[in-house]
């Protein structure tokens, strides 16, 4: 098996961004543009971004992994791989909060997105990587 086959090894990037474009494709309800919108906040973070595809489900990384982007019944989950060592002020992260590393946003039909918020918690996330 190779490299780029094993489970949980990311894709090439093209390859990535076409699975990430596929899953919103097929979220043919609420959760699709909302996976979307937060893609969009998350590249727009930091020019250094890279799509991946990684254990069946969006990833972001920036010298090392900033969040996965999963999809289930009544929520979209952004788990952010170190979160438990980001700043959170606006109190986005609503899950996973008993974990001693990552923390997650879930995402309901309806909710809103504090653009501003999780784009700040994004570019943490990146800083924290580049140590």
């Amino acid at each position: 098996m190779s490299r780029a086959s094993a489970p949980g090894a990311p894709l090439p990037a093209g390859t990535a961004a076409a699975h990430i474009d596929a899953k919103v494709q097929a979220l043919d309800d609420w959760r699709g543009p909302v996976l979307a919108r937060l893609r969009e906040l998350i590249l727009r973070a930091d020019p250094g971004v890279v799509e991946e595809w990684k254990w069946g489900t969006a990833a972001w990384s920036a010298q090392g992994l900033i969040c996965t982007g999963e999809t289930y019944k009544q929520v979209v989950k952004l788990t952010f791989a170190h979160g438990a060592e980001l700043p959170d002020p606006a109190g986005l992260f609503n899950s996973s909060l008993e974990g001693r590393v990552r923390r997650a946003i879930d995402f309901r039909q309806g909710d809103g997105v504090d653009a501003a918020a999780f784009t700040a918690l994004v570019r943490a996330a990146v800083a924290r990587n580049r140590g």
